[in-house]
């Protein structure tokens, strides 16, 4: 007679083919945590040294820019800087008179808004109006309809002079590394006036244009 052996299976067989499984949802989730880790740097990266947007929380920039605004700034617009530090890898352009720039305060830190109106080696006075006068001449102002434009750069832009004496500034003479920085709205601006000259690390990027005004979506560029 013949005899039927039963064949049992190897012992642990299925614990083995549960460990391999086990390991390659572990490899899964390990690579989603790898892959999420890099995006949140890249993010963070590029918003620290590429681009980023500016809440305008004061009227300082007048009739140019409106409290409340949201600002698209280029950070890479003076060079590319190691992310969170204000030392460059790479240095770009030099800021030029007339650009809308975003900065740290010499003061407190404190990121603010302003226009560069004198760049190292101009010498510079501010009038009791808040009128510029720059290298012996007083910039160009023009009237157009309703708005005030100074010559600045490259394009007029609208500002706000006053009637109402405010104190002077200068003359002075700018020394290298140091910037004049002024709100357009002159008369109601805490700006160089008060709080003096700014390095150029502490200009952390150009304004490109306004992206939101009024509870809506707009696209208004700086010149």
């Amino acid at each position: 007679m013949s005899s039927k052996r039963t064949q049992n299976p190897p012992a642990g067989g299925d614990e083995g083919r549960e460990k391999p499984r086990g390991m390659q949802r572990l490899r899964a989730i390990l690579r989603e945590i790898v892959f999420l880790g890099v995006l949140v740097l890249l993010v963070l990266t590029a918003r620290a040294s590429l681009a980023d947007h500016y809440y305008v929380p004061s009227g300082s920039m007048r009739p140019t820019v409106e409290k409340g605004d949201h600002l698209v700034v280029n950070k890479l617009a003076f060079g590319l800087r190691i992310p969170r530090t204000t030392s460059y890898i790479v240095p770009g352009p030099e800021p030029r008179r007339g650009d809308v720039v975003v900065l740290s305060s010499p003061l407190d830190g404190t990121v603010l808004l302003k226009r560069v109106v004198a760049v190292p080696g101009d010498v510079i006075r501010v009038d009791s109006s808040g009128r510029l006068h720059l290298n012996g001449r007083s910039v160009e102002i023009r009237q157009e309809y309703d708005n005030t434009l100074e010559i600045l750069g490259e394009a007029p832009h609208t500002v706000r002079l006053t009637s109402n004496p405010i104190r002077p500034y200068g003359p002075k003479t700018l020394p290298e590394d140091q910037y004049l920085v002024l709100g357009d709205n002159r008369g109601e601006s805490q700006d160089g006036r008060n709080f003096g000259l700014v390095e150029r690390d502490s200009i952390l990027g150009r304004g490109i244009a306004i992206y939101w005004r009024e509870g809506r979506l707009t696209w208004e560029r700086f010149h």
